[in-house]
């Protein structure tokens, strides 16, 4: 079974960069669609950045041009480049992950979450 690590988080000032990563424990063939979310005190998980498999991606408007979301499937990691950080950008950053049902059908129902990596930009 898949289980995903966040790490890289960190304290850093407004306009600075971050890396976050998230390491999968196991390989990855059965993981489709990986995205990074984050939720702040009293909100739900919001989406931040997605990938497909291809290497297609999605981001939310408000990090546009600021993030870049990739994934090494050698090194079962995926990563989040962020630039020019905002003290609204304070959250807990999750990866999450969905298989592959066309490869791997008996996990269907089966979605993987990280612990989180904590992000604090100060002002």
């Amino acid at each position: 079974q898949v289980h995903l690590v966040e790490s890289g988080g960190g304290l850093v000032q407004a306009g600075d960069s971050l890396r976050p990563s998230c390491i999968a424990s196991e390989d990855t063939e059965c993981i489709s669609d990986i995205a990074w979310f984050r939720r702040v005190p009293g909100k739900g998980r919001e989406l931040v950045a997605g990938i497909g498999s291809g290497g297609s991606t999605n981001y939310a408007d408000y990090v546009k041009g600021r993030f870049t979301i990739s994934r090494d499937n050698f090194k079962n990691t995926l990563y989040l480049q962020m630039t020019n950080l905002d003290p609204e950008d304070t959250a807990t950053y999750y990866c999450n992950a969905y298989p592959d049902l066309d490869n791997c059908p008996d996990l269907i129902g089966t979605e993987y979450w990280g612990q989180g990596t904590q992000v604090t930009v100060s002002s």
